[in-house]
């Protein structure tokens, strides 16, 4: 769905909003709903003004911001039952773990909590909090306690932690991601690629040296992760060959772990026949030619040891010539001078519908980063998009390769 069409136009969403640093992101999200034409109505818990301020919420959705179970103005009409009941559906975003725990509970001791305890509509919850919280037994307990009650969850995903040095599980979706959510929950999903299957690439490969080193390229995976949920939203069966990520695996895709370029080309060629294949994957170029059993030890005084290379397969070359070829192939290029010189040589060596470029300098920060700038390289044109985040590019694209496929057969 393009980011232009009002997805969510009259539709009414009630965002409570709890405590916890991730809060700061429903800010973007209020923005996101109200691009789509969404109604957002916010209820803030008392720990989540310690974070944003009401004032920001408030100018953000143009809606008067809740924030008080014993407002006397709020409530003069039983506001929390108006509030759970004037809506299409409640988003939890972030989800706290205390907040779940009083969901999965009945307890209602604030206006967010009474409010979920009083709702009939359908509510979709994003969970934040340090990895350890989420994967205690007691949480363990009430998400399933919530899921069992019918509630429907989008996260959390993998990453950074707001703690120092701390990472895993526990991070809230982005933005976009709880849109996606919103919108298949909310909007008939128009499925153009319903019934077809799709293969996406995505993430480094790592060719061993030794036991314990490795050759890799700097790819996070984020930008061939999205392209699989945007493909998979819109209807396609997608396998998803995931080179060594630290990223959950996208909801309804089928991912298939790898670790070298062999693993990833045999897991490419075992998912034929295809409809679609697009090759994100930063592939490495070469391998070493007989990786060492033990690690390479140093000693004072030899040289440096010289590791004799050799060319990995190009997964998307043979994906291109082979017999059984899909019917829609795209490419990825990522360069740091040349970028559309060397992606038009690339379309047209590798047997490539389609090339999308990027120039992955590392000033522009895109190798590993949220954010992209790509040119679409076509046989006869080339299409250069503005500055977007990787969920945009993705969503965008999936709609684009949808059209051509759909053009093609």
């Amino acid at each position: 769905m393009s980011l232009e069409t009002k997805s969510l136009h009259g539709k009414r969403i009630l965002l409570i909003i709890s405590g916890g640093i991730a809060a700061y992101k429903s800010l973007d999200l209020i923005r996101r709903l109200k691009e789509r034409g969404a109604e957002v109505r916010p209820v803030m818990t008392a720990a989540a003004q310690h974070f944003i301020t009401p004032l920001a919420v408030g100018a953000l959705s143009a809606s008067h911001v809740y924030t008080e179970l014993f407002s006397r103005e709020d409530e003069q009409d039983v506001g929390h039952i108006r509030l759970a009941r004037e809506c299409d559906l409640i988003v939890v975003a972030p989800a706290t773990a205390d907040l779940m725990a009083k969901m999965a509970n009945g307890l209602a001791d604030d206006l967010a909590s009474t409010v979920l305890l009083a709702a009939d509509r359908p509510v979709l919850i994003a969970p934040a909090m340090n990895p350890k919280m989420w994967a205690h037994p007691a949480t363990k307990r009430n998400v399933a306690t919530l899921k069992a009650d019918g509630l429907t969850f989008i996260g959390p995903m993998a990453g950074e932690m707001a703690e120092k040095g701390e990472s895993g599980l526990g991070r809230m979706a982005e933005p976009l991601e709880i849109v996606a959510a919103i919108e298949a929950l909310l909007t008939p999903a128009e499925k153009p690629l319903s019934g077809k299957t799709a293969i996406v690439t995505s993430g480094p490969t790592h060719e061993p040296i030794d036991p314990v080193r490795y050759i890799a390229n700097r790819s996070s995976g984020r930008q061939g992760h999205a392209i699989a949920s945007a493909l998979a939203r819109l209807g396609a069966e997608v396998t998803l060959v995931s080179g060594p990520v630290t990223l959950a695996d996208p909801h309804g895709v089928k991912t298939i772990h790898v670790e070298t370029a062999e693993e990833m080309r045999q897991a490419v060629l075992a998912t034929f026949p295809a409809d679609l294949a697009v090759m994100v994957a930063a592939v490495a170029d070469w391998r070493v030619a007989t990786a060492s059993e033990h690690k390479i030890k140093k000693q004072p005084g030899d040289a440096a040891p010289t590791l004799q290379m050799v060319e990995n397969p190009d997964i998307l070359k043979e994906v291109g010539h082979h017999p059984e070829r899909p019917s829609l192939v795209v490419g990825f290029a990522a360069e740091t001078r040349n970028v559309e010189e060397n992606g038009k040589t690339k379309l047209a060596r590798k047997g490539a519908d389609l090339i999308v470029a990027n120039d992955v300098s590392p000033a522009t920060g895109i190798m590993g980063g949220t954010q992209n700038s790509v040119s679409l390289i076509f046989a006869d044109r080339v299409e250069h998009w503005p500055d977007m985040t990787k969920d945009q590019v993705a969503e965008k694209l999936a709609l684009r390769m949808a059209e051509m496929f759909l053009a093609k057969t």
